[in-house]
């Protein structure tokens, strides 16, 4: 049963655990420290499975969340509202960024509509299942979202993630796709860390220096309208979210109340990972950063989270492609951890 009682804790991964990982690590035929950040990231895979050794991670599942953004009626993207739903349609085809890396690495792609400005008629209707509303709110005049679309986003997210559990995911990421979702995501970001709209605010799509101040301009009077709305989470999503990002941020507190591990995209993704470390505090301990995008605050996020990045290629597509991306490094990691020989097996 979905449950929504935010605030309470998460459980983080056993402490004994992470020491029997960090033991075995210690114990492997590989000189000390030899594997770098790949041994870390192995102590994280077992940890968060629980087993040490861990298992071969098999299945991993991928939700993009879809949405439009009032906000970017206002100058804040290099490109059209149309190009969501024209994307949607690409992620359904197999064709966009995420879905040949997903094809690729074996990641069970699954894209929702929760606030895609557009009807979709012509898609399947599994994909609008959770539908909350056509587009959000521009954020700077108005709030994102009502109170009851909120809670319908959050409920969404939270089935979403148990829906992907049930269906066996050992480990989850959450991708994104809506034009201007940056200003909300920087939005986010600033609002929790306490930080104005300067210091987060990022070229998103590539727009050109006019267009990024008008674009900080209009973070900052989203800020400025909400207030100390923001010192509670529920309340800044519902101001300055929106119905995907509410619901990738219920997603993501979800899958770690339920012990499973995800690994993150970029800056819409980490918006969505703090909030969801706010919604459900110690989320963060599950949570692996897949990669570093070129968004200034993701970088303020992640920091935040205690999360050092497994890739830095420069990338700022979203869709989850950066995380999928890394997800043979992740498999790799608990690999080595479970079949390099331990170096007292061979010792006579």
């Amino acid at each position: 049963m979905t449950n929504l009682d935010w605030g309470t804790p998460v459980v983080a991964p056993d402490p004994a655990l992470v020491a029997a990982a960090r033991d075995r690590l210690e114990g492997l035929a590989t000189p000390a420290g030899a594997l770098g950040r790949l041994g870390e990231l192995a102590i994280w895979v077992a940890a968060t499975q629980g087993a040490v050794p861990p298992a071969p991670i098999e299945h991993v599942r991928a939700v993009v969340f879809a949405g439009d953004h009032g906000v970017a009626d206002h100058g804040v993207s290099a490109y059209p509202k149309a190009i969501t739903g024209a994307m949607v349609r690409t992620f359904l085809s197999g064709r966009a960024g995420v879905s040949v890396l997903a094809a690729q690495h074996g990641v069970s792609l699954r894209v929702l509509d929760l606030g895609v400005e557009e009807d979709l008629a012509d898609v399947d209707p599994a994909v609008k299942a959770f539908k909350v509303r056509h587009g959000s709110g521009a954020i700077h005049l108005e709030d994102a979202l009502t109170a009851d679309e909120l809670q319908r986003s959050l409920t969404a997210g939270a089935r979403i993630a148990e829906d992907e559990i049930a269906a066996g995911a050992q480990l989850l990421i959450g991708g994104d796709m809506g034009i201007g979702n940056t200003t909300p995501a920087a939005a986010l970001i600033a609002a929790s860390l306490g930080l104005p709209a300067t210091e987060v605010t990022g070229r998103g799509t590539g727009v050109d220096d006019t267009a990024l101040a008008h674009k900080i301009a209009l973070v900052q009077q989203a800020l400025d309208r909400a207030g100390d709305r923001v010192d509670d989470p529920v309340q800044t999503l519902q101001a300055l979210g929106s119905a995907d990002l509410a619901a990738s941020a219920a997603f993501l507190a979800t899958a770690a109340r339920s012990g499973v591990p995800v690994l993150l995209d970029g800056v819409i993704s980490v918006a969505a990972a703090l909030l969801a470390d706010r919604l459900a505090p110690g989320a963060a301990a599950w949570f692996a950063a897949g990669h570093r995008s070129t968004e200034p605050a993701q970088s303020l996020a992640l920091d935040k989270l205690g999360l050092d990045p497994v890739l830095d290629l420069g990338m700022r597509l979203g869709e989850g492609s950066g995380a999928v991306a890394a997800v043979p490094l992740v498999r790799s990691a608990g690999l080595l951890l479970s079949d390099v020989a331990l170096l007292a097996d061979l010792l006579p």
